[in-house]
């Protein structure tokens, strides 16, 4: 059992932690303020669900789907493309910390937090397929399954927790120009990769 546990631990901290859109979209929120506690409670509890249904054994249907996945990918696409064009017009006309304001309520920024989740199909390859197909062969399934959601809940905290350290002392509108140029090229490299996908690659 404690194997099982260990495996999903560390399997789930080698999949989330990597960088990408869902990662940058927390620490954008957790550096502004807007809502951060909450947007790392959403991330990590769409993982436990996902990865819950991945180990029950959706995984593998939703690799059989290239229909699911093609709408994911196109979906999110446009998504990661919005909120680039978002964070561009921020580089262009950046402020400081203290003169940024709350533009998004809390209901808009579940809604984003939501969306950049659920429509990024490398959140349904990290925690459906691969996640749960590691699970289901694993002695003890629900050990690891805790193991990994366990991972998901301690790394969107932590990150959220960082930007709460760093957030006051981010007040140079410089510094926001290189935070915001970051997101920008992160956004595209993630959309860039979506759309250069074929469906069969998309559906592995």
């Amino acid at each position: 059992m404690w194997w099982s546990l260990l495996h999903g631990l560390g399997t789930g901290a080698g999949l989330i932690v990597a960088i990408g859109a869902q990662n940058a979209f927390v620490l954008d929120k957790g550096l502004r303020r807007q809502h951060p506690w909450r947007v790392a409670w959403i991330c990590a509890a769409c993982d436990a669900v996902l990865i819950g249904l991945g180990v029950l054994g959706l995984g593998t249907l939703i690799a059989q789907s290239e229909t699911a996945m093609a709408v994911a990918r196109f979906g999110g696409a446009a998504f990661l493309l919005w909120l680039a064009w978002g964070a561009l017009q921020r580089v262009l006309r950046p402020k400081g910390l203290e003169a940024l304001p709350s533009v998004m309520g809390r209901r808009q920024v579940m809604l984003a937090t939501l969306a950049v989740t659920l429509l990024n199909p490398q959140v349904y390859l990290d925690t459906v397929v691969m996640l749960g197909a590691i699970g289901a062969v694993q002695s003890h399934p629900v050990a690891f399954y805790a193991g990994a959601t366990f991972a998901s809940f301690a790394w969107f905290f932590a990150l959220v927790g960082v930007t709460g350290y760093l957030a006051p002392r981010l007040k140079s509108p410089r510094v926001w120009q290189v935070i915001d140029g970051s997101i920008v090229v992160i956004m595209l490299v993630v959309a860039w990769q979506l759309l250069s996908l074929t469906p069969p690659q998309a559906a592995l």
